[in-house]
């Protein structure tokens, strides 16, 4: 299994997006698929089993029309149909797989914010680095985004990055963002120069040193840094319209917490500018 990548596949209109982007990226690295479906809301009553094993035979058929779909692109395919929590089971699946890949109700800039929790709560607490695609057409994209801070989060985002974008032939992006500090004035307030420069200078050293053993690894990548002033989510979702992908880190977490992200990663997957990877 850890050359699998498992699609999380409901009945909404988004898993056949999400089924097409693992097919392309098995295809491309010669990966397997295993696509998963979870059938919630028993809860044992009275008769309830008949109803149920309805459901299951009709989720059945619904991931056989999407793996006669992988198998024509020349893509092993096994499926798995379940009764259970659909976050429990997907995190589960998460500990042997290479990547996992579920959608987003996410319909574009025009659609408000993604409204679905269960996508969060499973990137949170995954095992393995989770794909989110949005519900909506994107055009071919050019580069991979990653998010850099400096912490250890961001530096696994980055080699995941890295990797993607040396293999598919595209640049990588690093996108540093710092914000100054919060003052309980009003939002005229004057910062001092040197303050905001050394800043800048604070945070471009900052991506320097990441991105110095990257360039070792992958002596042929073209790297595009990109270092401002801003929030970070939302200038991490400005460089990313129009990639291939974009890379965010998220804090491995246990129990309970774990299903809560950082407030930037989750700010990201709140409106996604493209296939979006959450890496931990």
């Amino acid at each position: 299994m850890a050359d699998t990548i498992v699609v999380g596949v409901t009945g909404a209109p988004v898993a056949d997006r999400a089924v097409e982007w693992a097919i392309g990226r098995a295809s491309q690295r010669r990966q397997s698929i295993e696509l998963v479906s979870v059938v919630g809301g028993a809860v044992g009553t009275v008769g309830e089993d008949d109803v149920l094993n309805a459901v299951l035979d009709d989720t059945a058929r619904m991931l056989e029309q999407h793996a006669a779909r992988v198998t024509a692109a020349g893509v092993p395919v096994t499926t798995r149909v379940e009764a259970g929590n659909p976050v429990h089971v997907l995190i589960a699946a998460s500990e042997s797989a290479a990547l996992l890949v579920i959608g987003s109700d996410y319909r574009g800039p025009s659609g408000g914010r993604a409204r679905g929790a269960h996508g969060i709560r499973i990137a949170s607490a995954a095992e393995c680095p989770v794909v989110v695609v949005p519900d909506y057409d994107l055009e071919e994209g050019h580069g991979v985004v990653v998010g850099l801070d400096g912490s250890e989060v961001s530096e696994a985002a980055l080699r995941f990055a890295a990797a993607e974008a040396d293999r598919q032939g595209e640049p990588l992006i690093a996108v540093s963002v710092w914000t100054p500090l919060a003052a309980p004035r009003n939002d005229l307030a004057v910062y001092p120069e040197l303050y905001l420069t050394n800043m800048q200078a604070a945070t471009e050293e900052m991506q320097a040193l990441a991105l110095g053993g990257i360039r070792s690894d992958f002596p042929d990548l073209e790297v595009v840094r990109r270092v401002e002033q801003g929030y970070p989510s939302q200038i991490i979702n400005e460089a990313a319209e129009g990639a291939r992908l974009a890379v965010v880190g998220t804090h491995g977490r246990g129990a309970f917490a774990r299903f809560l992200l950082g407030s930037i990663s989750h700010e990201v997957l709140a409106r996604l500018a493209t296939v979006t990877a959450v890496v931990r």
